[in-house]
């Protein structure tokens, strides 16, 4: 059976520059007109979690408030993801037409790009597109103006509400939901929220058209992603793919020719085992055929050198070093996790420990506070259940 050619595009980093044009044409359009487009579109969150763009821009339009805010989450801080970085760096005027064009719907004169801390080295670049930007709005007689707030390397600000509470000034922990930022946000205004790749993937829209957006994917994932490529591949790097390709697809173009495993999500999220290629679709629709993985767009490939007890150690022992210390479930069962793999390892607990340890897993799904704590169970399961001989020997 010949192999599946993967379909490269360019839709993100293809620099026409033209958001001049873009605005005026959106400033002009009746804002229903402009969330039905997104909303027809089906664009959803590029961050991993994958909730519908313009659903949360319109929920956040019809909260009453004084004032509101619009924020591009840009703590790039999972494991093996880079993309972002390169959208900022190349075509950060896509970001801020697609939070202009937010602005103007939800009603918010201010924008922040939340720069995750390591990034600082964008912000002379980042203030040389804002003068640039601020501008061109001034001269449409738009409102809106967008400064950065540079991070202090917390892996937890990713997560939406500590990302605000460290915008505020506190300790970046994460609130209790519901309130929603939709209403109840950044300084306890309705806010917006998107990550740098899904508000760049709103220029493509503006500029060509929800249809030519939803032509791109399948069912419920539709339109193009951005994936960082690393590990052992032969051609590592940032790729434009459409969204409902299997991990196998994905293994033929990018793999070394002996690939065993991919973790799709980073860290945070699942590894797919060599027998589960052909089962498992990159996407956030249902069961295509078998098994369906969301990805904020880390794609990293281990072939047959590569420990899968030494990949799960690092990925806890980074959780460990990065949970918040909010909540038990979290802060506890990292450590304990740690402490329970290497102690089988060592021969100092039985095998069969593994299964408490994976209780413990699921107990920290439903208990923990947020993403963090919640997501550690995912590339534990998927690692231990299909490596478990790695763990033991």
């Amino acid at each position: 059976m010949a192999k599946k050619q993967l379909r490269r595009m360019d839709l993100i980093f293809t620099n026409d520059n033209d958001f001049t044009d873009i605005l005026k044409k959106t400033l002009t359009t009746p804002n229903e007109d402009i969330l039905d487009e997104m909303i027809s579109s089906g664009l959803k969150g590029r961050g991993g979690a994958g909730f519908p763009t313009g659903l949360k821009w319109k929920l956040t339009a019809e909260s009453k408030s004084d004032s509101k805010y619009v924020i591009c989450n840009a703590d790039e801080g999972e494991p093996g993801t880079f993309k972002d970085r390169e959208i900022l760096t190349q075509v950060s005027y896509k970001v801020l037409t697609g939070m202009a064009v937010c602005a103007k719907i939800i009603g918010a004169s201010r924008g922040y790009i939340y720069l995750r801390g390591e990034y600082h080295y964008l912000v002379p670049l980042l203030e040389k597109e804002l003068k640039r930007f601020h501008k061109a709005c001034s001269e449409l007689n738009l409102d809106f103006k967008v400064a950065v707030f540079l991070g202090s390397g917390a892996y937890i600000c990713g997560e939406e509400s500590a990302l605000m509470e460290s915008m505020e000034g506190k300790r970046g922990e994460p609130r209790n939901k519901p309130p929603y930022p939709t209403d109840f946000g950044y300084m306890g205004k309705p806010t917006v929220i998107n990550n740098v790749e899904t508000l760049a993937h709103t220029y493509t829209i503006f500029k060509h058209g929800a249809k030519k957006f939803r032509d791109l994917g399948v069912q419920d994932s539709r339109g193009s992603k951005l994936f960082s490529v690393s590990g052992d591949t032969p051609i590592p790097g940032i790729y434009e793919l459409e969204l409902g390709m299997t991990v196998q697809d994905f293994v033929d173009d990018f793999s070394d020719g002996d690939c065993k495993a991919v973790q799709v999500g980073g860290a945070s999220g699942f590894l797919v085992p060599r027998k589960g290629f052909s089962e498992t679709t990159i996407g956030y629709q249902g069961k295509l055929t078998g098994i369906s993985l969301p990805t904020g767009g880390s794609m990293m490939l281990f072939n047959s050198s590569r420990s899968m007890y030494n990949v799960l150690n690092n990925y806890l022992e980074f959780f460990q070093e990065e949970s918040c210390g909010q909540c038990t479930p979290c802060r506890v069962g990292c450590q304990q996790l740690v402490k329970g793999i290497e102690a089988v390892k060592r021969g100092e607990k039985p095998a069969v420990y593994l299964e408490k340890l994976l209780k413990l897993t699921e107990t920290m799904k439903v208990t923990a506070k947020c993403g963090l704590g919640q997501s550690v169970a995912n590339s534990f399961q998927s690692i231990v259940e299909n490596f478990r001989e790695e763990m033991i020997y």
